[in-house]
C-alpha cells in the first residue's frame, strides 16, 4: 500500500454492455456458466466520497434509487476483506446510468465504491479488489478496471482483450422493469441453456474473434437473453425497430435489459439521435478504450 489520503475526492463508474452473452448450464451455485464480452462505455455514473469521523459507519446517498445498494456492500466488503479501519465513507451517487436497465449500472457503482475505499487506504492492488468485487456480482469484478474483456465462468473470471471498438453507441432507455433473475427464468423456460460442449466451442469462437477485430466482425453479437427480455417486456420491440430504422449495424438487448443498445459506424449515432429527438430518450456514448480507468481523483 502507498501512504493514504484524505479528503473529498471523485469517482467516474461507467456502464457495460454485453457484445455478446451466451448463456450455458446452472453452476452448483445457482448461476449460469457464461461466456461474454464486457465493454464498457463512457455513459457513467458519478461518485463522490468522504471520510467523516462522526458517523458509525459508511453512508451511500443514491437518489432515485430506493433499498439495499451494492455500493455498501461493496465497502463493507473492503474492510472485512482487509482489515482497513479508516474514518467512515460518506459516498453521494449520480446516476447517469439507466436503473435497473441491464448496464450493470449497480456493479459499477460498487466497483467504484472499492476504488474510493483503496485510494483512501492508499492501496494500489488491483488484482485484490478484482479479488473482493468476485462475490459481490458478476459483473462488479470486470467494472474495477473498466477494460473490456471476455468473461467467462459465471463472467467473474475475465481474460483482457486487446480488441478495438469502431462503433459509437445509441442507448435507448426502456420506461420499464426486469429482474435478472425473472428474465433468465424466463429464458430457460423458453429453451434449454447450451450444454457445456457448445459452450466451450462458443468460448474458443469468442476468444479467436477478440485476438482480430472483435466480436462485432465475427458475427457474434448475439444476447442468449433477448428473447427472454422481449418476452416480459413487448417495448423492447419498438426500441429495437428504431434503433434498426435508424442504420444501427447491431441492435441488442443489454444484457437482462430492458434497455436496448444500438453500434453505428463512427458518427452515425449522433445522427440517429437527431432523427430520434422529440420521439424518445436516447443517450450516445462511446466505447471505453483507455487501458485503465481514471483513478479517483482530490480535488
Amino acid at each position: 500500500m502507498s501512504d493514504p489520503r484524505t479528503g473529498p475526492l471523485t469517482c467516474a463508474a461507467p456502464a457495460k454492455i454485453n457484445l455478446c452473452l451466451f448463456v450455458g448450464p446452472v453452476r452448483e451455485d445457482g448461476r449460469h456458466e457464461l461466456v461474454t464480452v464486457f465493454q464498457p462505455l463512457d455513459l457513467a455514473d458519478l461518485l463522490e466520497a468522504e471520510q467523516d469521523p462522526s458517523l458509525d459507519a459508511d453512508v451511500v446517498e443514491c437518489p432515485g434509487v430506493s433499498g439495499p445498494n451494492l455500493a455498501s456492500a461493496a465497502l463493507q466488503a473492503y474492510r472485512d476483506q482487509t482489515g482497513w479501519d479508516g474514518a467512515p465513507i460518506r459516498l453521494q451517487i449520480t446516476k447517469r446510468i439507466p436503473i435497473a436497465g441491464g448496464m450493470a449500472g449497480g456493479s459499477a457503482d460498487a466497483a467504484a465504491a472499492l476504488r474510493i475505499a483503496a485510494a483512501f487506504a492508499g492501496d494500489d492492488d488491483q488484482a485484490r479488489l478484482e479479488a473482493i468485487a468476485a462475490p459481490l456480482g458478476a459483473d462488479v469484478p470486470s467494472q474495477v478496471r473498466g477494460r473490456r474483456a471476455i468473461g467467462t465462468g459465471a463472467g467473474d473470471e475475465l481474460h483482457r482483450t486487446a480488441a478495438k471498438p469502431d462503433w459509437d453507441a445509441l442507448v435507448l432507455p426502456v420506461d420499464a422493469e426486469l429482474s435478472a433473475g425473472s428474465v433468465y427464468a424466463e429464458a430457460d423456460r423458453l429453451q434449454p441453456p447450451r450444454d457445456a460442449e457448445e459452450m466451450a466451442f462458443l468460448k474458443t469462437a469468442v476468444t479467436n474473434a477478440e485476438r482480430g477485430h472483435g466480436v462485432e466482425h465475427a458475427g457474434l453479437v448475439i444476447n442468449d437473453l433477448q428473447r427472454a427480455a422481449r418476452r416480459l417486456c413487448p417495448a423492447i420491440d419498438e426500441a429495437l425497430t428504431l434503433l434498426e430504422q435508424t442504420g444501427a449495424e447491431h441492435a441488442l438487448v443489454s444484457g437482462s435489459g430492458p434497455t436496448v443498445v444500438g453500434l453505428y459506424a463512427p458518427g452515425h449515432a449522433e445522427q440517429a439521435r437527431a432523427t430520434l429527438a422529440g420521439q424518445r430518450t436516447a443517450i450516445l456514448a462511446y466505447p471505453e478504450s483507455r487501458r485503465d480507468l481514471v483513478p479517483p481523483r482530490w480535488p
